[in-house]
């Protein structure tokens, strides 16, 4: 499905998977996240064989009336609090949606799926 935004010159079509990309950008960015957990074991597997970068994995979109809901899944490492990552991660993936594509997020969802000792 892609979400549609109307203006004055006609309609324009975002993909789920270009607001998942832009979602999964702006989460690995921030401190404490070592990396997106799988939703799509095959999926992402074959593009860690082909080197390809999947910043949308671990992303689900949702969409909704009046706006999208969002589900990350990420990984963080020790030692880092995981209640602040996760609301850096809420308030980045709002400010990227708004700044980016001009969609309101309803809701953003952090499901932590696993620590990992960060340089070892």
């Amino acid at each position: 499905m892609a979400v549609k935004i109307k203006t004055k010159y006609g309609f324009i079509d975002i993909d789920n998977s270009v607001i998942a990309t832009v979602v999964g950008g702006g989460a690995t960015s921030i401190y404490g996240i070592v990396g997106m957990a799988s939703r799509n074991q095959i999926r992402d597997n074959l593009n860690g064989i082909l080197n390809r970068d999947n910043y949308a994995r671990g992303v689900v979109v949702r969409q909704d009336d009046n706006g999208v809901n969002i589900e990350v899944n990420i990984i963080v490492g020790y030692g880092t609090k995981i209640s602040e990552v996760c609301r850096n991660v809420q308030a980045k993936v709002k400010y990227n949606l708004e700044s980016m594509l001009g969609l309101t997020a309803n809701a953003v969802s952090v499901i932590v799926q696993g620590v990992r000792v960060i340089g070892e």
